[in-house]
């Protein structure tokens, strides 16, 4: 078992960069707990979890630099299942099947909406509406620079593109992810390689026509992230039919008349505004 446990962590360590291992406790019974213990905590080339029926011990091995122990407890929280440091919603405990109800001894609940529990529900209105303009401003700058490099694609302007792309990268790199909410966090672990590699390809090349390309994947994933951020004004997501080979790409735009990022002055109109997020 030792030697099998040794080189199933050589393994897991190989394709997880700045890999840490740790082993915390996890209330389940069963191997359908296994099962959803495992992919709940679990992200690819980011976080691993393996869960030992046996003995309750989750072995967690994950990227330093990108998920931390409270992270995977909380995903495995929400799941259902409890941890020495985080407790199950109630509901979702409730609703887990009968062979998998363990028996709860955690006393720690697990906050989606803010870290305080405080009795007074103005003080816990406070806290909450805090929490909530702390996280809006700490994505704040990496809308704003994808609206920038938006803008000089819809002039055509490649240069100023590049620079924009830069400072959007700096901002993604800026965004402290152990902070966000549940929610907003899970999308960030998503697209957070996908918006690094486009904004770090347009910043580094001048070519508007390369830039335009990793702009639509760009696009896409800030639309994600975006649906799940509270904005403090109204974002429009626009649609052109022409772009990428007729197959259509979109875009978002902070104003809703069309000025087409895809085309620039000679097409600047062509396209339509498919949802408003607010």
């Amino acid at each position: 078992m030792i030697v099998t446990f040794v080189l199933l962590s050589i393994t897991i360590n190989a394709q997880i960069k700045n890999a840490k291992t740790e082993t915390v406790k996890v209330f389940g019974n069963c191997g359908m707990c296994e099962t959803t213990i495992e992919k709940a905590g679990s992200i690819n080339k980011i976080a691993k979890v393996d869960w030992n029926q046996d003995t309750g011990m989750a072995t967690l091995t994950y990227d330093t630099k990108k998920t931390n122990q409270d992270e995977i407890l909380k995903r495995i929280a929400l799941a259902g299942y409890d941890s020495e440091k985080f407790l199950a919603p109630d509901d979702v405990y409730n609703n887990l099947h009968g062979c998998c109800q363990y028996d709860r001894e955690a006393k720690v609940a697990v906050k989606t909406e803010t870290k305080a529990d405080p009795s007074d529900s103005n003080e816990a209105k406070l806290i909450a509406a805090t929490n909530e303009k702390q996280e809006v401003n700490q994505l704040k700058p990496v809308f704003d620079n994808y609206f920038l490099l938006k803008d000089a694609l819809v002039k055509s302007d490649g240069k100023t593109a590049s620079i924009n792309s830069k400072e959007l990268l700096s901002a993604i790199n800026a965004v402290k992810m152990e902070t966000l909410k549940m929610d907003v966090h899970m999308v960030w672990m998503k697209v957070l390689n996908e918006v690094k590699e486009d904004a770090e390809h347009i910043s580094d090349t001048q070519d508007v026509k390369l830039q335009r390309n990793q702009f639509m994947t760009l696009s896409k994933n800030m639309y994600e992230l975006l649906k799940v951020s509270k904005t403090e004004t109204p974002t429009y997501y626009q649609f052109c039919p022409m772009a990428n080979g007729g197959k259509g790409a979109n875009w978002l735009s902070k104003e809703n008349t069309i000025k087409n990022p895809y085309y620039g002055s000679q097409m600047l109109s062509c396209g339509k505004t498919v949802e408003t997020i607010k």
